[in-house]
């Protein structure tokens, strides 16, 4: 019951059984490392010394609580792969580089100067797969054309931004474009590898960043969320093309043709998303108090993210030893990574049993429940795989898993609408446990006698 309440349960979620039979068994197995170390030692760990080193009682998504702990040593993990990343694939860059301009054998200079590159050339045994992977890396657009756009599009918002929220300055809008493409490589990264999309997460720390440089005096608060805005739109824009990229990749769609479509779409975006804005913003009373009707629960996560907003303009501080955390886990995340790639240039036997080092910090935000379900969905594939039909398996488990993602997403929205229409169930079931269950039986008994 102690593992149950810290979320180590499986909740029939078919959305995380199809990501677990997508995804590598490595990054399932890392991601319960990272669940069996975060809420199973280390948040327990912490929750016990509240009052010394956070104050009691404070709302669950404060900052200045154990959410600043979950929250900032998840990212000091994740900035540490991404950097390890970055750095990595420039050595590489500047050696294939050089090797070139020494006089280096054709062969040898065409080579892709990025591992993951290298490492498909390597693995791929059937003509599929390097058909695709042709595809996948003849229609690329030029660099040029990706900085020519993204700085016009910059210069636009530096321009316009500041007009619809005074609070946030020229300045400011360009220091968010600057940093942008560096949060959204992490983040690409690591959905590209988990699945999951942790741009709310930079968003929180750019709002922290751009309200504490406003200040309360100058709209702070405004500030910050309209930067987090910003940086949400760039990183969550750039994961969901990475999601189309490896789409592309699988039915032998140009890279080209989806960026055009992406393009086309997020135009499209830009005239409709504020429209059903303006509808809920005209049928709904956001923003409006905290009500206990059922416009309170129309944006549930307003209330937490105005909280960050105000930690970070300097009315609270983070919690106690957050930023030793934070360094002490960085530096686990570049060894992890380190040894990842050592032990994958070498060849060595133990890279099966070293850790992703994505896999674990993105189990410091999720709750547990979610990596329970990846491995019944890893679990599953195996048997399939392993015990019934290996061919199928192969062939069909894309689809399965598909169906399962889709068929929950279906039973969401259908969830959603009929929470929408305030629709109540005529009745309910809960399942407690043996001990509580003999409790409710003599509460019971004494009632009826």
């Amino acid at each position: 019951m102690a593992a149950y309440r810290r979320g180590f349960y499986f909740d029939f979620s078919t959305t995380n059984v199809g990501i677990g039979m997508l995804c590598p068994p490595m990054i399932t197995a890392s991601m319960l490392a990272g669940s069996v170390v975060s809420w199973g030692i280390l948040w327990p760990y912490i929750e016990t010394k509240a009052g010394r080193w956070f104050p009691e009682n404070l709302d669950a998504n404060d900052l200045g609580g154990i959410m600043g702990y979950r929250v900032f040593v998840g990212v000091s993990m994740i900035l540490a792969d991404g950097l390890f990343t970055i750095l990595s694939a420039l050595v590489r860059t500047s050696y294939a580089m050089r090797k070139r301009r020494g006089g280096a054998s054709t062969a040898s200079a065409a080579a892709p100067p990025f591992q993951c590159l290298s490492a498909t050339e390597r693995t791929m045994q059937s003509f599929d797969d390097r058909r695709r992977a042709q595809v996948f890396l003849r229609d690329r657009f030029p660099t040029w054309v990706a900085v020519a756009s993204y700085a016009a599009l910059a210069a636009l918002s530096i321009v316009a931004v500041p007009l619809l929220y005074p609070q946030l300055g020229h300045r400011h809008v360009a220091a968010a474009y600057v940093a942008a493409p560096v949060f959204a490589f992490c983040n690409t990264y690591g959905v590209g590898v988990t699945d999951m999309n942790l741009s709310a997460t930079y968003g929180k720390i750019a709002m922290m960043v751009f309200s504490s440089w406003v200040g309360i005096d100058g709209g702070g608060v405004v500030a910050g969320l309209a930067a987090c805005g910003i940086i949400v739109s760039a990183v969550s824009g750039s994961s969901d093309f990475m999601q189309d990229f490896k789409t592309g990749y699988l039915t032998l769609t140009s890279p080209r043709a989806m960026l055009v479509g992406q393009v086309a779409g997020t135009a499209l975006g830009c005239v409709v998303n504020p429209a059903i804005f303006w509808v809920f913003y005209k049928v709904y009373n956001m923003g409006g108090g905290g009500g206990d009707g059922a416009n309170a629960d129309v944006a549930p996560y307003a209330r937490a993210y105005r909280g960050i907003a105000v930690l970070s303009v300097g009315r609270h501080r983070l919690p106690e030893h957050s930023v030793l955390l934070c360094k002490l886990f960085f530096a686990m995340a570049l060894a992890l990574s380190a040894a990842r790639e050592v032990a994958e240039r070498r060849r060595w036997r133990a890279l099966r049993y070293i850790p992703s080092t994505i896999g674990v910090a993105v189990a410091f935000f999720v709750p547990p429940r979610i990596p329970v379900g990846m491995a019944v969905g890893c679990l599953a594939l195996h048997v399939w795989r392993k015990h019934v039909d290996a061919g199928g398996a192969r062939l069909l488990s894309p689809v399965v898993a598909s169906g399962l993602i889709c068929g929950d997403g279906l039973g969401s929205l259908a969830s959603s609408m009929l929470t929408l229409l305030r629709a109540r169930p005529p009745i309910c079931i809960k399942f407690v446990s043996r001990f509580e269950n003999q409790k409710l039986d003599a509460f019971l008994a004494t009632r009826h006698a």
